[in-house]
């Protein structure tokens, strides 16, 4: 009881700080005696704790400063340590809204409460992001215009060290023809050529099993959200090949191919057991994160563990599952409370321009690029740490050309591979009156697939699995989705 009120007196204080700040005129931007705008930005992991974000940020300032005489100063949040989203939603709800914010999840509920600006009209008017932007960025925006997130397609690729792939007699067969059967004769090579008992079992994933069906869901013929099965559609989760698909994940489970801890995995647990060779196999998003899994595997384990990137399991579809296209899943938004917001989007589309990309997109010259008389050269460090804090279009020019390519070969083949393998996927956004049901479905989901991999329920009780599932709301929603997908 006492959390519910606590709960209601946050939003009771939103809903104040809306009508308060509705009635204020513009001119109360917190701009100093000197001109100088202060924008107040909460991001993941960029807080005032961390020397990297904060020379970023002041070099920024420096940038804004030389290049538009646009005077700004960034107050950075330090968000405590645990789950980022539901942090910053206590954050939100207790009033305290900075200028810029980035969401990993949980943004909906703040934009159903007016408090994240509509982009639209700031894009529109933009001098370069508006250009930039990559065709899924714009369906995305069309359908949730609070969240902006310009970077690549996010697929997550499998990637493997070279000198165990090599070690395989079954990888060419693989890499020729991907099919499931030919995945699990290379998964249980590899396990069989361990060394010193490493790798202890072929692939590993973080807590769930979302990022092994990068792997093998289109393989099972779960190509998009919504399946059309008899002119009408299904839900995937509730279909026959997502119960072949379980039945293998177990297999894998039962053969110890799959970490038998996958539950209990953090992403960071999940790439320390990579880079200790307990786990053979692992996903990551393609490119720059590609990118660093490969340079310190190898800063760790040699040259020769350099990373070989795995195809999508190929069946009746191939793909690294269908893309969502209904919003950006992570990204900036900028608070509709905020008396910046024009100076707030300035920012985000000078970070688009091309002096604003050298900064994002390679890091501090002298430490992560230099230039030279041949050109502009990226350092190890490069390599092994930077990404760019905000947008990585695909077109990327420098006044001094890139001598070295922006991302390693791995890197640069999962990216290829990711965008050879695009799918838009059928899902749409869920109404806010069936989010607590779609909620409950996907807990039902998650723990009857957990049960059956781990040998907990026989895949037998499927259809129980599937009545109680329409009966959490599966039934109405579905309906609607009948409704809602042209």
């Amino acid at each position: 009881m006492k959390k519910m009120l606590l709960l209601v007196l946050a939003f009771v204080m939103i809903f104040a700080a809306a009508c308060s700040n509705d009635s204020d005129d513009a001119s109360d931007a917190t701009v100093d005696k000197d001109g100088v705008v202060t924008l107040k930005v909460v991001f993941k992991d960029e807080g005032p704790s961390n020397p990297v974000a904060v020379k970023y940020f002041a070099n920024l300032e420096k940038a804004l400063k030389e290049d538009k005489d646009l005077n700004v100063k960034f107050e950075l949040v330090e968000m405590p340590q645990g789950n980022y989203a539901e942090k910053l939603n206590l954050l939100l709800m207790s009033g305290d809204i900075p200028d810029l914010i980035y969401f990993q999840g949980g943004d909906q509920q703040i934009a159903n409460q007016d408090l994240l600006e509509d982009l639209t009209p700031y894009i529109e008017k933009s001098e370069y992001i508006k250009d930039i932007m990559l065709p899924h960025n714009e369906e995305r925006i069309k359908n949730y215009p609070y969240l902006l997130w310009i970077k690549p397609l996010d697929s997550k690729t499998p990637v493997i060290r070279k000198d165990w792939f090599e070690n395989a007699a079954s990888s060419d067969a693989l890499m020729v023809d991907p099919t499931v059967e030919n995945y699990h004769t290379f998964f249980k090579e590899v396990v069989q050529n361990a060394d010193g008992g490493k790798p202890s079992y072929a692939v590993t994933v973080a807590g769930d099993i979302a990022e092994l069906d990068t792997i093998f869901k289109m393989a099972f013929g779960l190509n998009q959200t919504w399946l059309e099965q008899d002119g009408s559609y299904i839900n995937s989760k509730v279909s026959e090949q997502e119960k072949a698909k379980l039945t293998f994940y177990n297999q894998l489970y039962e053969e110890g191919l799959l970490d038998p801890q996958y539950l209990t995995k953090q992403w960071d647990t999940k790439e320390e057991a990579f880079y200790d060779g307990d786990a053979a196999v692992i996903t990551g998003t393609n490119g720059k994160v590609i990118d660093i899994y490969n340079g310190k595997m190898t800063q760790v384990n040699g040259a020769d563990a350099e990373l070989v990137v795995l195809p999508p399991a190929k069946g009746e579809y191939q793909g690294f599952i269908a893309t969502d296209i209904t919003k950006e899943s992570r990204g900036l938004a900028i608070s509709s409370q905020s008396k910046s917001k024009d100076v707030a989007f300035e920012v985000l589309d000078y970070l688009a321009s091309p002096e604003g990309q050298v900064l994002d997109r390679l890091g501090f010259e002298g430490e992560h690029f230099n230039i030279t008389d041949s050109g502009t050269e990226l350092t190890e460090k490069y390599y092994n740490e930077w990404y760019s804090r905000f947008w990585e279009p695909e077109a990327f020019e420098l006044e001094k050309p890139l001598v070295t390519p922006l991302l390693s070969e791995p890197a640069q083949n999962s990216r290829d591979l990711a965008n050879e393998f695009y799918n838009p996927d059928n899902s749409f956004i869920i109404p806010e009156e069936f989010v607590s049901k779609w909620d409950a479905m996907e807990n039902i989901y998650k723990d009857f697939s957990a049960d059956v991999i781990t040998g907990k329920r026989p895949v037998s009780e499927f259809d129980d699995y599937v009545k109680e599932w329409n009966e959490a709301g599966g039934a109405e929603i579905t309906e609607y989705a009948n409704e809602t997908i042209k």
